[in-house]
Order: structure tokens, then sequence, then C-alpha cells
């Protein structure tokens, strides 16, 4: 008979986005290890896009719960100038122009009054909701994924409750993630995030993150022992046959693009380049797929790129996976924070099985970069050293122009999400 898990998440199919492929990918595979996932899921939720290609890896029978979720949204809309219908970026990225006093008014309500999120209305309905299923459907274990970390309060409550271990799995830092410091938080709020952290790291069972540099953030405010389990890929996402690729010299950053992760470097050396050789502009395309700030934009139109740029605002899953290898280029932008060493976007595990060179900007001794490194896949250079930036590029478009085969990307078979699947299973068959 199999154990049974039950998953506290919000991002879920037909939801898109880095969020929803973590758990998505966990339970596709959790069944061939024994375990049968039920997902706790809202009903209503505030995604900020859809797509319905993820649904394809909800194994056939998997019970889904759902209750509804109450979100103040609709009133921060209101308040920021933005229609009902419009969805609400993450990452503090700004596709238009607001005023600035109002977005930074509403900025520090979300911060200071809606603590850890937006989502701590859903806390009390889903510990009872979810208590009344287990009365008469037992599971062996709980887990809870943030953010949104809400996520991590209903099962810190149902284990105070019901005694069930219970695994917190972080996929982003919480008062450590890059734009802390942008919520214009007060002290006593602060203090507030703060406290919740400790407490969810002090008492779930187990505290699963995503890389190394999670795991000594997280260890400097709470020492104890933490399980690694990277994001990856999934080797069914990889497209079968003969890949056509672009007749430019495309350099793809795939994701949203925030202020914060803007490479000014990168702009300039484009332009230098652009400048000093001739018949570059016609073969270089710049496309940025997903969300992008007003201020990136104005930045790429201010050194004049703004011909070779292709703008796609969302695509599904498995289109996202095609553009990864098409390009010539694949952009991984780390933000520019005090901590971005430590920083291990799940972008970069699909653009290894993309086998394309991946131009990595940021610390060159990151855990992106070691990675990288380890894996033959790329480059990584320092955000602010154009000139390094510029002769990179000029080797990649070289190779470009002479046809040269990229061979890189070796050794990346322990980040594919069956394997990892594996190594959570382990986690918890001694847990139970």
């Amino acid at each position: 008979m199999p154990k049974k898990v039950l998953i506290i998440t919000y991002y879920w199919p037909p939801g898109g986005g880095a969020g929803v492929q973590r758990w998505l990918k966990f339970v596709k595979y959790l069944p061939e290890f024994g375990w049968e996932p039920v997902v706790y899921v809202p009903e209503n939720p505030e995604y900020t896009a859809i797509d319905h290609s993820l649904e394809k890896d909800i194994p056939d029978g998997t019970e889904i719960l759902k209750t509804k979720v109450w979100e103040p949204y609709d009133v921060y809309k209101k308040f920021v100038r933005l229609k009902k219908e419009d969805k609400i970026n993450s990452a503090f990225v700004s596709e238009k122009k607001k005023p600035k006093l109002t977005e930074n008014l509403a900025i520090a309500i979300r911060g200071n009054f809606f603590i850890p999120d937006a989502r701590k209305f859903w806390v009390k309905p889903s510990v009872k909701f979810i208590m009344q299923y287990l009365k008469k459907n037992p599971v062996d274990l709980i887990v809870s994924t943030g953010p949104p970390h809400s996520m991590h309060l209903i099962a810190h409550q149902l284990k105070q409750i019901t005694g069930l271990p219970w695994i917190a799995d972080f996929r982003d830092p919480w008062t450590q993630i890059s734009y802390y410091r942008d919520l214009k938080l007060l002290p006593w709020a602060d203090k507030k995030h703060k406290q919740l952290e400790k407490k969810m790291l002090a008492e779930a069972d187990q505290v699963m993150v995503v890389s190394e540099g999670m795991k000594q953030e997280f260890d400097a405010i709470f020492s104890r022992d933490y399980q690694v389990i990277p994001n990856g890929f999934d080797e069914d996402d990889i497209p079968k046959g003969k890949i056509i690729r672009d007749k430019k010299f495309s350099i793809a950053h795939i994701g949203s693009l925030a202020t914060s992760r803007n490479p000014a470097a990168l702009w300039e050396a484009l332009k230098q380049i652009d400048d000093e050789n001739a018949g570059f502009s016609e073969q270089l395309e710049i496309k940025l797929a997903g969300k992008v700030d007003i201020n990136v934009l104005d930045m790429i139109k201010s050194y004049g790129l703004e011909k070779n740029l292709t703008l796609i605002s969302y695509l599904s899953h498995d289109k996202v996976i095609e553009e990864q290898h098409k390009s010539a280029v694949l952009l991984l932008l780390i933000h520019d924070t005090p901590k971005a060493g430590l920083i291990l976007t799940g972008k970069l595990f699909e653009y290894l099985s993309a086998k394309r060179p991946i131009l990595c900007i940021g610390p060159e001794d990151g855990d992106a970069a070691k990675i990288i490194s380890k894996t033959q896949s790329g480059a990584t250079v320092n955000r602010d050293n154009t000139l390094l930036i510029k002769q990179q590029i000029l080797r990649f478009y070289n190779d470009f122009v002479q046809g040269t085969d990229f061979n890189g990307s070796t050794k990346i078979e322990r980040y594919s999400r069956k394997a990892l699947t594996g190594q959570l299973s382990q986690i918890m068959d001694q847990m139970i």
C-alpha cells in the first residue's frame, strides 16, 4: 500500500511560471517511489500567467483538494490604478510607469500589514478544511512549499494538531530574498517577519532548500540540519527530433526581468560590438521572453538596441523549452544584491538540458557559476565587467558565424527531476 503525502502549495497548474515547476515534477514522479501525493491548492488563485500545457504532468488519479482563498488584490489594484483583469507581477516588475507615491504606499501596506504575505487569510480556513479531510483520509506526511510562506503557517498548525511529520520546502528565501529590502518595512513588521521565519525553521521536522547558498543563509538564522535538493530539468520535456536553430545570433533570456537584474554592462557591450563590427547588428537578436520591467526597456532603447529586440510576453512551458533549444546563447542574470553569489535559479537547470552556451552575468564565485563551470556549460562574468562580457559575446558570436557545435553541458544527469525525486523519497521514507 503506498504511503500518502499531503502537499500544500499555492502554485499549481493551470498556473504558469517557475513557482509551479518544482512540486509539479515531484508529484509526477513520487508514485514511482511508493508515495501517493494529495495536493492542496486554492480554488481561485491570483496567478501572473496561465499555462494549461503543464497539466499533462499531473498523474492520472491524483487527488487535488481545493478551497477558495480571499486575497486583498482587488483593493490593491484599484489603489495602484490597475484594471481588475490585470495581473500582479512578482519581484517588483513594473511594465508601466506608475505614480511613485501611490506605488510606494501600496508596497508599504503590502509588506507591513500582510505578514508573511497576502495569502495569510487562507491559513485559518485551510486548517479547518484539511482537518475535516484528514478525519476520513489519513496521510503519513505533510509538505508545505513557499513562497508564499503562508503555506508553512498552514502546515505548522496542522503539525501542532495532528503530530504528523512536516517538511517545510523553501524554493526562495524569506527575509533574505532579493526584494525584501524593497518592502519598506517598519521595525515592528521586520521583526514579525523574522520571528515567523525562525519559528518555521525551528519547528519543521525537516527543512528543504534548493541550494547550498540558501542552506548557509538559513543556518545563520537558525542552526540545524538542512536538506538540499536543487531544482532540475525533466527529460520528458526535451524536444524529440532535430532542433532548427535560430538563423540570427539570438541571445535569449527566459523569465521575468526586474530592475535588480538589469545587465547594464551587457547592453553597453552589445552597443560597442555593434559600433565596431559591420554586419553584427543585422545578425543580432535579443529575445526577452516574460515580464520585463519598463526601466530595462528604457535602457535597451538608450543604447539603440530596440531594433534588435524581440519581446515575448508569455510562453507556455513547452514553448519555453523550444526557445531555449533554438537560441544561440542563453542569458542567465543574477540579482544585484549583497548576497547575489548564493542565488541559484531554477531556470539554470533547464538551460543545462538545452545544451546551448550559457552567459551568466553575476558573481564569478557564486553557486550558479560553480555549476556552469563543473558542467562546462558556458561562462560567468561579473555584472560590471563590460570588457569581459564583450569578449565572451564575441567568442560565442564567432562560433555562431563559423557554425561550430557547442559540446558543453556534461554530467547533468544528477539534476534530472526523476533523480531528484528519488532523493526526496529517501528523506520522506526516513521520516516515517
